[in-house]
């Protein structure tokens, strides 16, 4: 008897995941993580407010949401100064991404990303037979000069770029990002990843007409809004573009409880400047604790820091290991020289006595080993 009959880009993959979550990790170690630092998630959570819409829509839960998204949308739109059919949503910057790779590429098409970038994109394009072509970090920054270059070289119909970055936290001035795009070759399109842009400077967000066909942008509310686990996120772009995900796009895939929480909380403006407060204090923590062991915080846009272990790859898996056998889990770059680094979320100020406390025994032990 015959079993499923595999595309031939999808029977040639291996059956992996970008990344292996925090609950396998502690079922393997048999015990919970003493401090979850390592998803960057918000452990500040989101606005009480946005918990309160949840709960109160939990009665609705019998009805699908609105296919349209219409009051999400609107808010978004609002605030951005854009138009309702500039914005699409989807389950997180994940789920968009997928979306946008299987409506432009097909078998054999080639597409841009940073070595060492976010895998999950790169895990896409593999799923629908692209053909990923990296260009290497230019001193732990990607580098749009170099990936636009290849996607004329290579004829891409996709460059991935994430501003600022993950892993390595860091960020380009959004003016330099939009002086860049005069570069991108005709019929490529640039996926900016905008995850973090809450977190980072003023200046980082570059000045683009929504109607620039260069360009999607792609953001979420599981990073500053604290509701990772309720899986909003959104893309903004040229009309046209956007209307495009209908083709293609889950219409009834969006939680209605979600939508609802996701908008109380973009109108929490207060709830999320504290966080965003907070989150500094934490970074400046991390980089304190991590300068009293000889080690070297990266300047962050981001929730997280990316910290110099001052060695290679090898001993910052070390580290690495070290602290989650201790109950701390972080995570780190994969490839070198960024693999130097490990990659701390911020947390609550317990959270960072567990780690002033853990950091120390895993750089003994990873150096004795």
């Amino acid at each position: 008897m015959r079993g499923p009959r595999y595309p031939a880009p999808i029977a040639d993959l291996p059956a992996t995941v970008p990344f292996v979550g925090p609950e396998a990790l502690e079922r393997q170690r048999g015990a919970p993580f003493r401090a979850r630092l390592g998803a960057n998630e918000s452990v500040f959570g989101p606005s009480p407010f946005a918990i309160a819409a949840m709960q109160d829509e939990a009665v609705e839960i019998w009805k699908y949401a609105d296919s349209s998204h219409l009051d999400l949308k609107g808010a978004l739109a609002e605030q951005m100064g854009v138009t309702p059919a500039n914005i699409v949503l989807g389950s997180g910057i994940d789920g968009l991404l997928g979306n946008f790779v299987r409506l432009l590429v097909a078998p054999g098409d080639a597409v841009v990303t940073s070595d060492g970038a976010y895998p999950t994109f790169n895990y896409h394009v593999a799923g629908y037979g692209g053909v990923l072509h990296k260009v290497p970090f230019a001193g732990d920054h990607e580098d749009p000069a170099a990936l636009f270059a290849k996607a004329a070289e290579v004829d891409a119909k996709i460059v991935y770029l994430s501003n600022p970055d993950n892993p390595m936290g860091t960020f380009h001035k959004g003016s330099d990002i939009a002086a860049a795009l005069d570069h991108l070759p005709d019929g490529c399109v640039l996926a900016l990843d905008e995850a973090y842009i809450e977190f980072a400077p003023s200046g980082t967000t570059p000045d683009l007409d929504p109607e620039d066909p260069r360009v999607i942008r792609f953001r979420t509310f599981s990073k500053a809004h604290g509701m990772a686990g309720a899986r909003i996120g959104y893309a903004v772009g040229a009309q046209g573009l956007i209307k495009s995900f209908d083709k293609i796009r889950n219409h009834f895939g969006m939680s209605r409880i979600s939508l609802a929480g996701a908008l109380a909380a973009l109108q929490d403006k207060a709830w999320l400047g504290d966080v965003l407060r907070l989150v500094d204090d934490s970074k400046t923590r991390i980089a304190r604790i991590a300068e009293a062991n000889g080690l070297t915080a990266l300047p962050s846009g981001t929730n997280f820091v990316a910290v110099d272990c001052r060695g290679d790859g090898a001993f910052a898996r070390a580290v690495l290991a070290a602290l989650a056998e201790d109950g701390v889990f972080v995570r780190m770059p994969f490839v070198p020289p960024q693999d130097r680094c490990i990659r701390i979320t911020a947390g609550r100020p317990e959270d960072m006595d567990v780690l002033e406390q853990a950091l120390p025994k895993a750089l003994a032990k990873a150096r004795a080993a």
